[in-house]
């Protein structure tokens, strides 16, 4: 899957209760710090191969990756505020299995299919893969090909200070609307990403720096729904993320059995 992170488009471009959302994604945080030390037979299924993660998969997996394949529909608002302006929205619902998608704004909707798309699709294209990147770019680390990713431990985190592990992930120069660009990802000892350093064509000055900071669960995937600046003047968040997922269907031999 391509990506981009575009800087503008018009103006622009975390008790005691826990429901079964937050308690699945608590299980992939767990399995992934597990996986990071070492995975033996005991720890995992007796379907599921041995394998240590990696560390773009332990942060793909904390964010819920396992869940992904069972996701039939997302639908997000990406919103962007600069300082005193009105914000910015647009509205997205995709459907990742058919590749369908629908750009609804205050100006227009564009309807098209990722598989065929003209220069009216192009363009919202554009805007899509940037704002789902902003939403769950912790799974791209896996799903994308052509990058590279280095690792550097106990690096300090731009924007709080403080001493986080760092994975860059920078792409290729051929593919994706913009290609060349990398990100530095601070993440946590639970594996969830808190900031991000964004460098246009891997430059070595940071073209933007943000937080990854209040994560909700839906379904057992974890989006953080804000990013700011260090100053608060620059916000990039997100409403009305929604989610429909395959529901399995109990056959009446298995509720007897259940019960």
């Amino acid at each position: 899957m391509k990506r981009i992170l575009l800087l503008t488009f018009a103006t622009l471009s975390i008790i005691s209760c826990k429901n079964k959302a937050e308690l699945d994604a608590e299980s992939a945080k767990s399995r992934a710090k597990t996986s990071q030390a070492e995975m033996t037979a005991d720890t995992i299924s007796e379907t599921e191969p041995i394998h240590k993660l990696t560390t773009a998969e332990a942060i793909a997996y904390a964010s819920g990756l396992e869940h992904w394949n069972a996701v039939n529909e997302l639908q997000f608002t990406f919103n962007v505020k600069r300082g005193d302006n009105p914000p910015f929205s647009r509205h997205w619902k995709w459907n990742p299995k058919t590749n369908d998608v629908a750009m609804m704004t205050a100006a227009d909707t564009v309807m098209y299919n990722r598989t065929s798309m003209d220069s009216i699709s192009m363009k919202a294209d554009q805007a899509f893969i940037n704002d789902k990147y902003w939403l769950h770019a912790p799974f791209n680390l896996v799903w994308d090909d052509g990058t590279t990713i280095t690792e550097k431990e106990s690096q300090t985190a731009p924007i709080s200070g403080e001493k986080m592990d760092m994975l860059t992930i920078t792409y290729g120069s051929d593919g994706g609307y913009t290609p060349g660009d990398a990100y530095d990802l601070y993440y946590d000892s639970d594996f969830m990403v808190k900031e991000w350093v964004f460098r246009k064509s891997n430059q070595a000055d940071a073209s933007l720096m943000t937080t990854w900071e209040d994560y909700k669960a839906h379904d057992g995937i974890q989006f953080a729904q804000m990013h700011q600046d260090s100053t608060g003047g620059f916000k990039l968040y997100f409403t009305n993320v929604s989610l429909k997922t395959e529901k399995k269907e109990v056959s009446k031999k298995e509720i007897k059995k259940a019960h």
